[in-house]
C-alpha cells in the first residue's frame, strides 16, 4: 500500500465524483476540487458560509454545497468556473439537500419538513412537493434513476407517494398499513419498495401499489433497526434490537435464514483478534531528530491473531434508563457480489460479523481492540474496510486479515473511509484530515 499526504478538511466533508476522476473536499466555505490521480488543486471555489453538506452531480459536471445555518445553496460547474447557482430558501429554513438522478435538479426539504422545493438548473422552474414525513429515510430515488419514493404524512396517517423523476408528475399515491413509518428504500432493480417501522413490520410495494407482502417477526417490542439489499435484489436482510438478522428471499418474501451474534462463538471457521504491543526502544537509541517523529513510527502496532475456538466476545450491557439503548444490529452490509454480509451489534461494538451468503453460515469474526467506527466493501471485489478512530487500517477478505498503520505526521486517526468507485484506493477521514491509501493491484488481502 501507499499512503498520500495529509490534506485539510471540515465536517467530514470529503466526495469522490462519481466518474472517479475528482476528489472535492470542504475546509469551513472553501471548497476545493482535486485530481484523484495527482492530487493537484484543479478548482477552488469560496461559498458564503460554512459548508453544511456537499454533494456531486450524477454526471460530475456539478457539485452543491448547502449552509444550513443561512438557508442557501450554492451550484458550481467544473466545466464553467464562472458559472454558478444560489438558491436562497429565505425565512422557510432548509434542513435538507440533495440531487435529482438526472443531475439538473435540486430537492430542498425546508425546516419542520413542511415541504420539498424542487429547482430546475436548466428552466429555473420551481415545484412544490407538500406533506414530506420527517423520518431517518423519507426519500429515495430508484437506481435506474426514474421514479422517487416519498413517505407522507397527512391526517395522522401514512401515505407513500411515487414520482416519474422526468417531469415530476404523480405516478402513484397510496396509504400504507403503518402507523409510524420509519424509512423506505428500493431495491435495487427498481421493482420493489420496502417500508420499515420502529416497532417490527416490514412492507413490501410493488411500482404500481401493491402491497406484495408484510413481514413481522414479533410484536410489542422495539423492532426493525437497520435494513439493506443485497445488489442483486435476492436477498433482504433486516437488523433487530433483539440482536438478531434476518434474510429474507426475493420470490416468497419469506425468512430464509436468521444470523445471531451470540457472547460466545463456537461456529464459525475463523475468529481473528487484534493483538496491540508497543515497540521496545530505549531512550538512548533514539537521537533528538527521532523523538519528533516516533509519534508515527513508534506507536502502537497491532497484528491479527487466530483465536482457538470458543471465544468470548466482550458485551456491554446498555442502560435500560437512556435512551437510544446501545444494543441491536445497526450496521448491514452486502458484499459487491451478494456473496457475504458484514454486521455489526451495538453491545458487541468491537466486533465485525462476516457471514457466509451461499452457505447461510458465519464466516468469520473480527475482534478489535476499540469501537468499531465503520466498514465498508470494496465496490468492485469481497474486500471489507473498517476502522476504529486510531491510526490503523484493517482489512479483511477471505484470503486473511490485515492490520495497517497509516504513516501520516502528527497522529493521523481514521474515525471514517469511503472506498473509491474503482476499488483501486481508499479516502481515510480524520476528523479535521484526510488522506488517501492506494492498494497495490498485485497483492490480495
Amino acid at each position: 500500500m501507499n499512503f498520500s499526504e495529509v490534506f485539510k478538511q471540515s465536517n467530514q466533508l470529503c466526495k469522490v465524483s462519481p466518474d472517479g476522476k475528482y476528489l472535492a473536499t470542504c475546509v469551513q466555505y472553501r471548497l476545493v476540487i482535486r485530481d484523484v490521480n495527482t492530487l493537484q488543486i484543479l478548482n477552488l471555489y469560496t461559498c458564503l458560509d460554512q459548508i453544511s453538506h456537499m454533494e456531486w452531480s450524477s454526471d460530475s459536471l456539478f457539485i452543491l454545497c448547502a449552509m444550513y445555518k443561512r438557508g442557501l445553496v450554492q451550484v458550481w460547474s467544473l466545466e464553467q468556473p464562472d458559472w454558478h447557482c444560489k438558491i436562497d430558501e429565505g425565512s422557510i429554513g432548509l434542513v435538507s439537500s440533495r440531487w435529482s438522478p438526472d443531475g439538473r435538479h435540486i430537492l430542498n426539504t425546508t425546516e419542520f419538513h413542511l415541504r420539498i422545493t424542487v429547482w430546475s438548473l436548466c428552466t429555473k422552474a420551481v415545484s412544490y412537493i407538500k406533506y414530506p414525513k420527517a423520518c431517518q429515510k423519507g426519500l429515495d430515488f430508484s437506481r435506474d434513476g426514474c421514479y422517487m419514493a416519498l413517505a407522507e404524512r397527512r391526517d395522522c396517517k401514512d401515505y407513500v407517494s411515487i414520482f416519474v423523476c422526468d417531469d415530476w408528475h404523480l405516478l402513484r399515491h397510496f396509504e400504507t398499513e403503518t402507523q409510524d413509518l420509519s424509512g423506505l428504500e428500493w431495491s435495487p432493480n427498481g421493482c420493489v419498495l420496502c417500508l420499515s417501522c420502529l416497532q417490527y413490520k416490514m412492507l413490501l410495494y410493488s411500482l404500481d401499489g401493491r402491497l406484495l407482502s408484510t413481514y413481522s417477526a414479533y410484536e410489542w417490542s422495539l423492532g426493525i433497526k437497520s435494513v439493506s439489499w443485497s445488489p442483486s435484489s435476492q436477498f433482504l436482510a433486516i437488523g433487530s434490537f433483539d440482536e438478531k438478522v434476518r434474510i429474507l428471499n426475493h420470490i416468497t418474501w419469506k425468512k430464509i435464514a436468521q444470523f445471531e451474534h451470540p457472547a460466545i462463538i463456537d461456529n464459525t471457521k475463523t475468529v481473528y483478534k487484534e493483538i496491540e504491543k508497543r515497540p521496545a526502544v530505549s531512550s538512548d537509541e533514539m537521537s533528538l531528530h527521532d523523538i519528533t517523529v516516533a509519534s508515527s513510527l513508534f506507536s502502537t502496532q497491532s497484528k491479527y491473531d487466530i483465536s482457538p475456538l470458543p471465544v468470548q466476545i466482550p458485551v456491554v450491557k446498555p442502560d435500560p434508563d437512556r435512551a437510544n439503548p446501545k444494543i441491536g444490529v445497526s450496521a448491514l452490509a452486502f458484499s459487491s457480489d451478494s456473496r457475504y454480509i458484514a454486521t455489526k451489534n451495538d453491545n458487541m461494538a468491537t466486533a465485525v460479523w462476516v457471514w457466509d451468503m451461499q452457505k447461510l453460515r458465519l464466516e468469520a469474526v473480527l475482534e478489535q481492540t476499540s469501537t468499531i467506527r465503520c466498514f465498508q466493501w470494496d465496490p468492485r471485489r469481497p474486500r471489507l474496510a473498517l476502522c476504529t478512530g486510531n491510526s490503523k487500517l484493517y482489512l479483511w477478505s477471505p484470503g486473511g486479515c490485515v492490520s495497517v498503520q497509516v504513516p501520516a505526521e502528527g497522529g493521523f486517526q481514521v474515525h471514517s473511509l469511503n472506498w473509491h468507485c474503482s476499488g483501486d484506493s481508499l479516502i481515510l477521514i480524520g476528523k479535521d484530515q484526510l488522506c488517501l491509501c492506494y492498494m497495490d493491484k498485485r497483492v490480495k488481502y
